[in-house]
């Protein structure tokens, strides 16, 4: 079963934060741009298990009417995490009902260490990418003022560096390297906070504590979800760090 799982998930990762545009993030009330990601859907999916039945055409169908339900819904973190929360669900139980897709499609006789790369690179993104998406839509209500003086994109950046900075130190056994990270962070920005009117600087850094701690947040629970999953997996003889 965790093998199955782990290529659904990785197929879901794809299909919304690869190969998913921001254009048809904001345009999924269109039947054309649902049904188009559908497809993306149901490709991935056939791709990473290696097979093509009822199951796979079962969770596309799902995924569509989740999303199309998320499209009639305001958007929010709330509304966000939801979804992915159903989407996350919807992979795990078919994983469940279904859990030889990956040994009876083409994958059959792939090597054992497969799933595991397959794992670290979903995780990766799904620490980085997904949690950019997240963290930005938390951050949204607050308004842009505070990073309008930034480079361009130079807060995405920076969160996308840190958060696959704390899921290397994690998977790696090294967590205690959040404490630096967290540390470097503080000293740059008290640096950039210490002239200015008190009250600017003030909502300044309560924005800035608050998407830090979002954006380590979600990195450091994602890094422990795919420890648990390595720890499913078949052993390879490789030490890994313990969750």
């Amino acid at each position: 079963m965790i093998e199955t799982l782990i290529a659904l998930f990785t197929a879901h990762v794809l299909a919304d934060y690869v190969f998913q545009s921001n254009k048809m993030v904001q345009r999924k009330k269109e039947p054309l741009y649902l049904i188009y990601h559908g497809a993306v859907v149901f490709g991935t999916a056939v791709l990473l298990t290696g097979t093509m039945g009822a199951p796979i055409v079962a969770l596309t169908l799902f995924h569509i009417l989740t999303d199309w339900i998320k499209a009639q819904t305001k958007d929010g973190i709330g509304a966000h995490l939801a979804d992915q929360a159903v989407h996350l669900v919807a992979l795990t139980a078919i994983a469940t009902y279904a859990p030889e897709l990956w040994h009876t499609g083409v994958w059959t006789h792939a090597p054992d260490f497969v799933p595991y790369m397959l794992l670290l690179a979903s995780g990766a993104v799904f620490a980085t990418r997904a949690g950019g998406f997240a963290v930005g839509i938390l951050m949204a209500p607050y308004g842009p003022e505070f990073s309008k003086d930034s480079l361009k994109n130079g807060g995405k950046t920076i969160g996308m560096l840190e958060r696959g900075l704390i899921y290397v130190l994690v998977l790696a056994g090294l967590p205690i390297g959040i404490g630096f990270l967290v540390a470097a962070k503080s000293v740059l920005r008290f640096e950039t906070a210490k002239d200015g009117d008190i009250a600017e600087n003030r909502k300044r850094s309560e924005y800035i504590i608050i998407g830090t701690l979002a954006s380590f947040g979600w990195a450091i629970l994602v890094s422990l979800v795919i420890l648990l999953l390595f720890a499913q997996l078949p052993d390879l003889g490789i030490a890994l760090p313990k969750p």
